[in-house]
């Protein structure tokens, strides 16, 4: 696995984008040493090499949840019903950037940021606008939030009853996974190990009361995106998992009591046949890590779940109708690697948020893999195949190679701490930018094959109306609601966070209690601390 540090010398058509060497043919000679019970296990057997399930897309096909939030919770919840009708199977809510970093919208530091990058929730009134019309015991919900995931959830859970359901009805995956914001995607309130604890409240507070709730989605979209390769995107996002099991452990939760609601989010780049293998070796991976590192007995527990998503950071400016055949690509590539829910880019997505134009290519891109393809009537169609099978091979061994020098090091918050991922994810990023510029690596339209012409096409717009309507909502909300049911229940969590209660039971309280995001947030910070990334120190 050893990247020569001459690139200039190196024909990357020979290797994968991670670098693994690539033969010119493949044949019976490579299925020397081959288990049958590993690499040509049954779909839906240990160690689930081809599948979790044994009938795949033939029994159900993989849930099409189209990633949607912009603007106000109005309009998102506009988007939500318009993707429903086209036929999305799944709800997947981006929120903005005060809420993903815990602040609400009247906070200084938000001006110009409010319902640009996603929808804007900073309170449980907002959270019943985002969901208005939308019965909670019908949908399953994914929210990508992590620093303040307890708190959106907590606002969630309060909307569910209000509507007349009870959270153990509730199905659906917050990302909350604060190991992969330290490593890529630094979106972060307190240090790593308060993080962990909050985390380990969640886990404990949705196995008991959520059993149908995915309480971590494991992240290594954002590991990818940061620039990663596929191994490492492989090692370190199941290094994180591995973290997230040792953790419930120490919180005294039997494995099988949570494990089974880890669920998994990986990227899906353009080497098509190593994205395949990455995702059969990561089943592989964790069924033989939960089944023997921690002597987990339930199947379910074994089981590696993903959610995958088409690569953002391989769509580009130039040319933006490539990025229709990119992500169709990309798709193709996910579901013949067995993943359960995915989501495919839009080709506007490098210019501004998806208009509804773009969002129904994106949604037909995967209708038409799972409709009119074929490649979702057999289970596993590239089992046995001489090349993806020794492919998987090779991507489990390099992504243990990592996975052991992370166990070294005392473990994935050692790692995180010292700074070890973050340091190998910049440098093969720098490789990869080298090779582009280079035109050793071919970029379509962009660095080959190019016109110099610009295309214009239509993009979707966030005016400064949707800022103004969310402060002067917040504002109001901060000043017409009970003061001293507020002040009791937010001098709970306070003291929550000290005593090492769980801190879920008086969130939803505070929720309930018209509580903002950014106001139990700012407890956090004042009572944990604000992280400092080590690269920065």
């Amino acid at each position: 696995m050893a990247m020569a540090d001459d690139k200039s010398k190196r024909d990357l058509r020979q290797e994968t984008m991670s670098g693994i060497p690539l033969k010119p043919v493949y044949g019976p000679s490579d299925m020397e040493g081959w288990d049958p019970g590993v690499q040509l296990a049954e779909p839906g057997a240990f160690p689930y090499t081809r599948g979790p399930h044994k009938d795949m897309y033939l029994g159900r096909r993989w849930t099409m949840r189209m990633f949607a939030g912009f603007g106000t919770p109005e309009d998102t919840n506009g988007r939500f019903k318009f993707l429903l009708d086209q036929g999305q199977t799944g709800l997947s809510t981006a929120f903005d950037m005060p809420t993903l970093m815990g602040y609400d919208p009247d906070h200084e530091m938000c001006l110009g940021e409010v319902g640009k990058e996603g929808v804007s929730v900073a309170c449980l009134n907002d959270m019943r606008r985002l969901f208005d019309g939308i019965p909670l015991d019908k949908v399953s919900t994914s929210m990508t939030i992590n620093a303040p995931a307890i708190v959106l959830l907590a606002f969630y859970i309060a909307v569910a009853k209000e509507q007349g359901v009870s959270p153990d009805q509730l199905r659906g995956t917050t990302q909350n996974d604060m190991l992969k914001e330290f490593i890529a995607q630094k979106e972060w309130i307190s240090p790593v190990k308060p993080s962990m604890r909050i985390i380990a409240d969640m886990l404990g507070y949705c196995a008991e009361h959520l059993p149908k709730w995915n309480t971590i989605s494991i992240s290594g979209y954002h590991i990818r995106e940061a620039g990663a390769t596929a191994v490492e995107e492989l090692a370190f996002t199941l290094a994180d998992g591995l973290g997230y099991v040792q953790l419930g452990l120490d919180q005294g939760l039997d494995v099988d009591d949570f494990a089974p609601r880890l669920s998994f989010f990986f990227d899906v780049h353009n080497d098509f046949f190593e994205e395949i293998a990455k995702l059969r070796a990561a089943r592989r991976i964790w069924a033989r890590a939960l089944k023997e590192r921690f002597g987990a007995k339930d199947p379910r527990s074994w089981l590696l779940r993903t959610h995958c998503q088409t690569a953002g950071v391989s769509l580009t400016a130039q040319q933006p109708y490539n990025n229709i055949v990119r992500t169709a690509l990309q798709g193709l590539s996910a579901v013949l690697g067995g993943t359960q829910s995915l989501h495919t880019n839009s080709y506007d997505e490098t210019f501004a948020l998806p208009t509804e134009e773009a969002a129904t290519i994106a949604l037909r891109t995967q209708q038409l893999i799972a409709d009119e393809s074929g490649v979702a009537n057999v289970v596993d169609p590239l089992a046995g195949s001489y090349f993806i099978e020794t492919l998987t091979d090779q991507m489990e061994e390099a992504a243990m190679k990592i996975i052991n020098k992370i166990d070294d090091m005392g473990g994935i918050v050692s790692a995180v701490e010292a700074g070890y991922p973050q340091k190998e994810i910049a440098h093969s990023a720098f490789r990869y930018q080298k090779e582009v510029e280079a035109q050793q690596r071919v970029i379509v339209g962009l660095n080959r094959y190019t016109t110099g012409e610009e295309v214009p096409i239509p993009t979707l717009k966030i005016h400064q109306e949707v800022e103004d309507k969310q402060v002067a909502q917040i504002t109001e909300l901060k000043r017409s609601r009970d003061g001293a049911k507020h002040a009791a229940a937010m001098q709970d969590v306070r003291a929550a966070c000290g005593s090492g209660d769980n801190l879920f039971p008086p969130i939803i309280v505070a929720a309930e209690a018209d509580a903002t995001v950014g106001e139990i947030c700012d407890i956090f910070r004042e009572e944990f601390g604000v992280y400092r990334d080590p690269a920065y120190l």
